[in-house]
């Protein structure tokens, strides 16, 4: 048993209660930005390996989580729609401002870290400053960090069965056992949304999108693992001790938001 990531767990898990619970939409969007920042540093840090990125342009990129509920919202669909040609534009721009010193790659790699880490995240933030945000967003929370504890105990205890060359340490029952846990623990929140804060949520609803957000949430899991074995790295970082790195810990959560957002706009 990893006595570090069972205490880096019970330690940090009060925080993020705290933060949700009582922060106010701009005391999260403050620390979504602190976390989207190192997250950022750590992926560029990663690529690094293999290219040469666009360091600035990424982390200016990361203040977009820190502005979504500053920005009057008539005008945010604006924005963040000509924020990605902006992106784009500046990031070509270095190509020729450095005589292709900077090349396509380089590019690539920083483009895929903004759309992969500050787009993602910025839709932790939409959710929790929705209608009734403040209970949907541990929806997003169970089923990522539910499925990941689950399927980490249970696979390391019954786990036999390989899932993939891509992470050679989930086996097949913990997956299994990280989604049947996730959907537990959203139904078990569900009746207590229900019975306690007069909600009226719909349990096969829940159930429903339980199964699909915890399966999003380990394929994104495998999607930051995919990368960490491209640039041939364990960990993104060793900030968190016995999870490695802010992406490390977060890269499920992050991968399903968007979809637990489009979800939640039908419940």
């Amino acid at each position: 048993m990893d006595i570090k990531r069972i205490t880096s767990g019970l330690l940090g898990f009060p925080l993020v209660v705290i933060t949700f619970l009582i922060g106010n939409i701009y005391v999260v969007d403050i620390l979504l930005t602190i976390v989207t920042i190192i997250a950022m540093d750590e992926y560029l840090n990663a690529v690094s390996k293999v290219c040469k990125p666009i360091r600035w342009v990424g982390y200016v990129s990361c203040l977009g989580v820190l502005f979504l509920h500053i920005i009057p919202k008539e005008n945010l669909q604006t924005v963040m729609m000509i924020s990605i040609p902006t992106i784009i534009l500046i990031l070509f721009s270095h190509i020729i401002a450095t005589n292709m010193k900077i090349t396509f790659k380089d590019v690539a790699y920083t483009f895929m870290g903004i759309i992969y880490i500050v787009l993602f995240m910025m839709f932790i933030s939409i959710i929790n400053g929705m209608p009734d945000g403040k209970i949907l967003i541990w929806y997003t929370i169970f089923a990522a960090w539910g499925t990941d504890i689950f399927a980490f105990f249970i696979g390391q205890k019954f786990g036999k069965h390989k899932f993939s060359k891509v992470s050679p340490k989930k086996s097949i029952e913990g997956c299994i056992a990280g989604t049947i846990g996730a959907v537990v623990i959203m139904l078990i929140y569900t009746y207590i949304a229900n019975t306690y804060w007069n909600m009226d949520y719909s349990y096969i609803y829940i159930s429903i999108i339980g199964v699909i957000l915890s399966l999003i949430s380990q394929i994104g899991d495998f999607a930051a693992s995919s990368i960490k074995r491209y640039v041939d790295i364990k960990d993104y970082s060793n900030l968190i001790p016995g999870h490695g790195g802010i992406l490390d810990r977060i890269d499920s959560l992050m991968f399903l938001a968007p979809f637990a957002y489009l979800f939640f706009t039908g419940i």
